[in-house]
């Protein structure tokens, strides 16, 4: 599976407004080793514009238990479960080779070679997200859950309450990842959307579904 990148850098500045600036031109921290950023069709929330939707809320009801929580990585008390239950979920959804055990602990545990600080823990039913956090920023980067076990809505109730704990938490920003499958649509439901385009930050949801749309018939 290849992943929608126009650019690759690697930084060797990782203070937070280095960092934040490089989000702001559309790149996004990878997996790919400590400082590799992939410039793609980024999506973000501006969270002063953020307000629950009926749809929303209607995805919360689904999933009513879900507390969430967070730890900073490195993680000290690193369950060999996790690095499982992240491959399982991404074999399955994406197909086998996208997420290695190994390399979910690697992204958790070692800060010579992770560009992830935090881990939000969710729980009643479970899931956690891998995420980059800056002061005015987080990156819910590799969300995952067991998927036999867990409700229909359970990814898309994680990233609301991931977005609802952004705001409540004094972020400017909530990254989602980038748009570049026509599956990707979900991620536009939220108000304050934004898109980059290559460029700039757009906020034409029409737009960016025409082109996701194209890439179905491509």
């Amino acid at each position: 599976m290849k992943y929608l990148h126009w650019d690759q850098k690697t930084i060797t500045d990782f203070s937070d407004t280095a960092v934040s600036e490089m989000y702001e031109k559309g790149y996004v921290f990878t997996r790919l080793g400590k400082g590799v950023m992939h410039q793609t069709r980024s999506v973000r929330i501006d969270l002063s514009k953020f307000e629950l939707s009926s749809e929303n809320r209607r995805i919360l009801k689904k999933v009513p238990g879900v507390m969430l929580s967070e730890r900073k990585a490195p993680v000290a008390d690193y369950d060999f479960r996790l690095g499982k239950m992240a491959k399982d979920f991404y074999d399955t959804k994406f197909g086998p080779g996208i997420m290695s055990a190994q390399k979910v602990k690697e992204m958790l545990t070692d800060a010579s070679k992770s560009n992830f600080n935090l881990m939000l823990d969710f729980s009643d039913p479970e899931g956690h997200a891998i995420c980059y956090a800056g002061p005015a920023m987080l990156h819910y980067s590799y969300p995952f859950y067991p998927l036999g076990s867990s409700p229909k809505d359970m990814g898309l109730g994680m990233m609301t309450k991931a977005a609802e704990w952004a705001r409540s938490s004094g972020k400017r920003h909530i990254y989602l990842g980038s748009l570049q499958r026509p599956s990707d649509t979900y991620k536009l439901q939220f108000s304050g959307l934004e898109w980059f385009d290559g460029k700039a930050w757009q906020t034409d949801l029409d737009a960016v579904k025409k082109i996701l749309s194209a890439l179905s018939t491509s």
